[in-house]
């Protein structure tokens, strides 16, 4: 299916050497698994019924809000899905596979961190919350900052890249020092200390990572440029009096972007891993965000009593990044220009 909407010949070549490379493929499936799942993940963890009937009403809690006055609840903001009148005839709902909302904790266990049971499958975290629930909405929080820093990042690095590269002279030369001078700050450092500085959110994170990595992208989209910028078609285009906005976008971005595909799943790999990095640190998104790396820090915590919290945290980041890495493996093979 995606063959015929290919109709370029060299993509089309690249595409089925991608298939053939079998590990990609089942990668390829893995990972927009895990992305189906944490985009839609109020479906599948949620305290609140998927749809319901309630005195002959139908209601959607997973989509839509209901004040708890509509239920006969005269306390608090949010209504107790679980309270009411389930026994009434023709009251019925459809509940989520996992029963709990990520920053909700369960009464029921007597200890926390509770391990692994028929009401938590995954074990509660420190308090009391569902340990599955939180991986599936880490999730989209990971892969969200991971794909946000590489968009502005790569946006930043192949505007500044193909600056560099097309116009060269003194634009390349402090360019290139400007390169010089992020790429030697330690970045881990001050990145903790920005952020300690400014607090944690995922805007400010987002910001301060695309601050220190559109240095690399650059390095790449410049040397692509400085290749490209006097090859016969650029020429062509400027003979025929073309503007150097669009020969730059138009002409000679189209045929570098090898290396902005090639590395791109490598890239939002180590973001993901960045941001669990700052999140064990105590330094990444506010609590109660669902983190995984703040499950981590409590397996550190209670490493003797909590063994699910080190455990199915780590399972996710492994499938998670060996997924992306195998991706990027399989990308590269197909972009291999001696192929």
């Amino acid at each position: 299916m995606i063959e015929r909407w290919i109709s370029n010949d060299l993509t089309l070549k690249r595409w089925r050497r991608f298939k053939k490379l079998k590990r990609a493929m089942i990668s390829v499936w893995i990972f927009a698994f895990l992305l189906f799942l944490s985009v839609t993940a109020e479906m599948w963890a949620n305290s609140s019924p998927i749809v319901m009937s309630y005195q002959g009403k139908i209601y959607f809690p997973v989509y839509k809000y209901y004040h708890p006055a509509e239920f006969g609840q005269t306390f608090g903001a949010i209504t107790d899905y679980r309270n009411l009148d389930w026994e009434a005839s023709g009251n019925w709902a459809l509940w989520p596979l996992v029963p709990w909302n990520p920053r909700e904790s369960n009464p029921d266990v007597d200890i926390y961190p509770g391990p692994p049971s028929g009401q938590n499958w995954f074990g509660t975290d420190d308090r009391g919350r569902d340990v599955l629930a939180r991986l599936i909405y880490g999730f989209r929080y990971s892969i969200g900052f991971a794909l946000l820093v590489w968009l502005s990042a790569y946006t930043v690095g192949v505007i500044a890249g193909a600056l560099m590269g097309f116009a060269g002279g003194l634009t390349d030369l402090l360019g290139q020092r400007l390169v010089e001078v992020i790429e030697s700050m330690p970045f881990l450092i001050i990145l903790i200390t920005l952020v300690s500085i400014f607090g944690a959110s995922l805007t400010v994170l987002v910001l301060l990572m695309t601050f220190f990595s559109w240095v690399g992208i650059s390095a790449y989209m410049r040397a692509e440029f400085l290749k490209l910028r006097k090859r016969e078609f650029v020429e062509a285009a400027r003979s025929q009096g073309v503007g150097t906005g669009r020969i730059i976008f138009k002409h000679i971005l189209p045929n570098g972007l090898s290396p902005l595909i090639t590395f791109s799943p490598f890239f939002i790999a180590s973001n993901i891993s960045v941001l669990a990095i700052l999140d064990y640190l105590g330094f990444g998104l506010p609590p109660p965000t669902p983190s995984w790396g703040e499950l981590l820090q409590q397996a550190q915590a209670h490493f003797t009593i909590a063994w699910w919290l080190a455990v199915f945290p780590s399972a996710a980041m492994i499938i998670t990044l060996t997924s992306l890495n195998l991706i990027g493996e399989g990308i590269r093979e197909a972009f291999d220009p001696r192929k």
